[in-house]
């Protein structure tokens, strides 16, 4: 599908551009699909963008960044934990306050709920990409967040847009990057839940790819497949056999990217599930796949197809077993999608377009 420049063609791009037809009309009719709701309908903030999910205790909570717009020194977390079939409003968590005179914008929060203990909130605080920190605050029952929040270590920046993985052994394994020296992928590993941490170094030079925010996957073999958002315009992918301690040389999959953030989840069956948007150019459509090997990836849903940005979703899997994903819409609102699973009714991918 891509020439031997990593490109695809300009005709190509057209048709995976316009190859959400799959699901045209009322996509909450679509085998899987469970019910599609928004997070909130109004808010104090004008803009949101990068949303996270978890399950804690039973209870769904979902959390972003809102304020004027992305960068701006206004823009804090925000947090719902939804009670029963509501999602409350939401409510302001964390800021990057310095002191009575400054304040940073904050970025990217992550949800994570480990096998013990609560409910891990990372996130992002400093003046763009290329010189935040990682921050990290703990969430109790009902979604309350405490008021002390942690500075990470220099250079460690915690799961920088997508969830951690826990390994057998407890360890803690976030995929992470960096946006300075180029866009360089690397993992941070933590014995610890966050109180010491391990720095595994840029995996990719940057160059070649130009790569960011890697979401991971296991396998029954023990190994970890990460795939990352890419400025070449294809998802690119990671491999490791050592608990994340080292890793494949960087490769292109066969799955387009718009420089766009993606996430994916390993299901209880095995499968691999992502979310992601199948196009080159723009932010629209977007789409889940499956895969049984993280290799061959077949066509699944479509979430959205209208103009407008539909975007970096976060994805899980809860304890009944169907899947959670929310993103961003149209950097207004945050939307909520539940999928059944094993109701889905995968298309082959033909040549990388998306079936109509």
């Amino acid at each position: 599908m891509f020439n031997n420049k990593g490109i695809l063609p300009a005709a190509t791009i057209m048709i995976i551009a316009t190859g959400a037809a799959m699901g045209a009309g009322d996509l909450s009719e679509q085998p899987g699909v469970v019910k599609m709701e928004f997070v909130f309908e109004k808010a104090p903030f004008r803009q949101c963008h990068a949303s996270t999910i978890a399950e804690t205790r039973g209870t769904l909570v979902a959390a972003w960044f809102g304020g004027t717009a992305e960068s701006n020194a206004d823009v804090g977390i925000w947090l719902s934990a939804k009670e029963g079939e509501k999602w409350p409003e939401p409510k302001e968590v964390a800021d990057g306050v310095q002191h009575d005179k400054k304040r940073y914008p904050c970025w990217n929060p992550v949800l994570f709920q480990p096998r013990t203990g609560p409910l891990l909130l990372f996130y992002k605080v400093g003046p763009s990409p290329d010189s935040w920190w990682g921050m990290l605050k703990v969430v109790g029952p009902g979604g309350r967040v405490s008021d002390m929040a942690w500075r990470l270590p220099e250079d460690i920046l915690g799961p920088v847009k997508n969830k951690p993985i826990q390994l057998p052994d407890g360890t803690l394994l976030c995929g992470s990057s960096t946006e300075d020296k180029g866009w360089r992928v690397h993992f941070e590993r933590s014995k610890d839940m966050g109180r010491t941490w391990e720095f595994i170094p840029p995996i990719n030079d940057g160059k070649e790819f130009g790569a960011i925010q890697p979401t991971l996957l296991t396998y029954a073999d023990g190994r970890i497949q990460a795939l990352c958002r890419s400025r070449q315009r294809r998802i690119t992918e990671s491999w490791s056999s050592d608990g994340g301690k080292t890793w494949s040389k960087m490769a292109g999959t066969s799955l387009p990217n718009p420089n766009s953030g993606i996430d994916a989840v390993t299901l209880s069956d095995g499968r691999q599930l992502l979310v992601y948007n199948h196009t080159t150019d723009g932010r629209s459509p977007l789409n889940v796949a499956v895969s049984e090997d993280g290799k061959v990836w077949k066509a699944a849903l479509v979430l959205e197809n209208e103009p407008g940005e539909y975007s970096y979703p976060a994805v899980i899997q809860s304890s009944d077993g169907k899947v959670h994903t929310t993103y961003t819409w149209k950097r207004q609102r945050i939307k909520h999608v539940v999928i059944d699973p094993a109701k889905l009714a995968p298309k082959d991918l033909v040549d990388g377009e998306w079936p109509r």
